[in-house]
This record gives structure tokens, sequence and C-alpha cells, in this order.
């Protein structure tokens, strides 16, 4: 079963609005806890808003399920060169103004992401976003995420390289959940660190989701749902930090916001969210990347130059118009002309690479000779 990639995709506007959704939490959960306070004990600084932001962490596993998705709806079809294009075009120009911006955000308040060091010396190795592998402190703490979003990518292409089928699909997808927890059961470090256990149950789900959208619900795929499911519950309870225990709320609030996320993304794949089509929900989908990239950097600096002289929701309120203005600004004055720019580049590189493949045969001769091409 190999049907070729859909044609006239109708945008997925119900994703659009989910993506914005997972960084607007995402946004209060980093806002809330610096300035009202980390932890439980410091709830009464912002009440009411303080412990919803508290489980904001959760936005990062819609995030992944999302990813699951739509990086599948994106691969169908395409060839391991086209998917790398689009996937460099996509999260590059953004990012590496938000590595920018970090840089110029820790200088601006004399603080360092590294101990003793300036924040130029992670600079360069967080421009390439292979950091993490090299011990390099992120510049900013949201891009582990992006880091686990890049094996997700390697992982992917590899399916995309043998050629995207159904069944290709299902078995990559079962394949990826088993031998990541035998991995984990046998504490093989090389296996874990790529297939990535904790969060492989999100991005398989959402490819599951994406299969049942595309070619109806099946029991198979239901159980794939439902295995991701149970082992992402018991993971993402597991994943608790000092900062955020919460004695007798933290299992019940983690397997209840997998477990909504989880139906949410159950409702878009058996078409339940069609009448979502605002044309709005493009624009924030579109403002969701870079406002995941900056919304800390400016933050911070606002939280560090004026956080004293401003009330907690005054600060709050300002900091999140600001960053959303931001997020705008660098949507529409980096990363699209800077896409543009990419993409024609990277598909003239990509289409000599595949001329290359085809060598002159012995009977074949150049158009010119080497010497006329050195003139």
């Amino acid at each position: 079963m190999n049907p070729a990639a859909p044609t006239d995709r109708p945008r997925l506007r119900e994703l659009d609005l989910l993506r914005f959704l997972a960084a607007v939490l995402v946004v209060l959960h980093h806002y809330v806890g610096r300035i009202g306070g980390w932890g439980v004990e410091n709830h009464h600084n912002m009440p009411f808003l303080a412990p919803v932001a508290h489980f904001g962490n959760l936005g990062v596993d819609l995030f992944f399920l999302i990813s699951g998705f739509v990086i599948l709806m994106s691969a169908w079809g395409r060839g391991v060169g086209d998917f790398a294009v689009s996937r460099v075009v996509r999260i590059f120009p953004g990012y590496w103004f938000g590595v920018t911006l970090a840089v110029a955000g820790f200088l601006a308040i004399g603080e360092t992401p590294m101990a003793d060091h300036s924040p130029i010396l992670p600079f360069l190795p967080n421009l390439t976003m292979l950091q993490m592998g090299l011990g390099v402190p992120d510049m900013e703490v949201v891009y582990w995420t992006l880091w686990v979003e890049l094996h997700f990518y390697v992982l992917i292409s590899l399916l995309v390289w043998r050629g995207i089928t159904y069944e290709r699909c299902v078995a990559f997808m079962a394949g990826w959940l088993v031998f990541g927890v035998f991995a984990q059961e046998a504490n093989f470090t090389p296996l874990t660190v790529v297939l990535m256990p904790p969060w492989a149950p999100y991005f398989v789900a959402g490819m599951a989701f994406y299969l049942i959208h595309r070619f109806g619900p099946n029991l198979l795929l239901w159980l794939i749902v439902a295995g991701c499911w149970a082992l992402a519950v018991p993971y993402r309870i597991a994943s608790v930090n000092d900062l955020l225990v919460w004695p007798q709320m933290w299992q019940a609030g983690v397997t209840g916001g997998v477990t909504l996320i989880f139906l949410i993304m159950a409702m878009v794949a058996t078409h339940q969210f069609e009448m979502v089509r605002w044309r709005g929900f493009t624009v924030l989908g579109a403002l969701t990347y870079p406002l995941y990239l900056v919304h800390e950097t400016v933050g911070r600096v606002l939280y560090e130059l004026i956080g004293s002289q401003l009330g907690r929701w005054t600060l709050l309120g300002v900091s999140c118009a600001l960053a959303f203005a931001s997020a705008y600004l660098v949507q529409r004055l980096v990363e699209e002309p800077a896409q543009r720019w990419m993409r024609s580049r990277l598909k003239t590189a990509l289409a000599r690479l595949r001329q290359d493949r085809f060598p002159l045969t012995r009977n074949q001769t150049p158009s010119r000779s080497p010497a006329e091409a050195i003139r």
C-alpha cells in the first residue's frame, strides 16, 4: 500500500490553533514561574493562574504529538533531499535569530548560560543546534526540545529514504516503541540516545493519528495510540524536577494533562474539528515557533531590567505583549524573507546533487572543454 502524496491538501487550521495554545502554555509556565516564584509555596503570589501555569510545560508534550502528525504528513511522497530542505528552511532562520538575540539579552543584563564564561562561548555551538551533543549548555532552556525534534527528523528520514508506505509506517512506529523500551531496560546508552524512549510515545502517537486522519481508524492504530498513552503517562510523571514537585497533585495533573492532549489529537484525527477554519488561526500558527524561541529572552531581560519597578501582573502583561510583538516581527522580517532566500538556493544545490548521480557516459562529451569552463 503506497498511495501517492495527497494533492490540494487543505490546511488543518485546528493544528495551528493547538500549536499556538501549546506555546502560550509554555510561555505562561516560564513567566509565571519566574515572576511569581517557582514552587507550590509561591502559588499565592499569582492565584488562579499559577496552578495552571505550574503544568504549562505539558505544552511541550502537545508540540511533540503535533510534530509526529505534521512531519509524517509533510514527508509523505517526498525524497530525503526534499524532506531535509523543508526542515532546514523551516527551523533554522528563526533559530539563528533567536540564538543571536539570546546572546544580546545575556550581555544586556550581565548574565551568562555558562558559569564564569562569556555568553559568546556557547554561541557558535548553539548555532548548529548540536550543542547538547557537545555538552555545551543551551542558550535558552527551550532549545532542548529542538534537540529532541532533531532526533525525530533523523529517524523519520530513514523511513523517507526507504520509502514511506502505510505498512512501513506501522512497522517503524511499533519498532521504535519496543526497541526504545528494550534499550532502556538494557541501559544501552547509544540506543536510548537515538530512540529517546521518554519522548518516542508522543511522536509515534502523532504519526498514528495522521494515519487515522488520512486512511481511517482501525483497531491496530488505536492500539498503538493506547500503548503510546500508557507509556507517556509514567514517563512524564517520572520527569518531575525539584522546582515542580507538588505532593499528591503532580501525578494527577500530569495524568489528566497527557490524557487530555491525546483525546484532543484523537478528535483532530477523526475530523471532529473540521469546523475550525478561521484564517486567523494560520497567522497564530505562524507565530508559534518564533514565540517559542524568543519568549524566554524577552521575559528574562524585562524581569531583570524593570521587574522591580512593576507589579507582578503588570510585568506579566508587558512581558507577554512584548513577546507576541517580537514573535510577529521575527516571523515577518526574519523568517519569511530568509526562508524564501534559503529555499531557492538549497533546491538548486539539491538539483545539482541529483545531476551528479548520473555521470557522463564514455560516448558523451561535455558541452564545454575544461579550459573553457575555467574562463
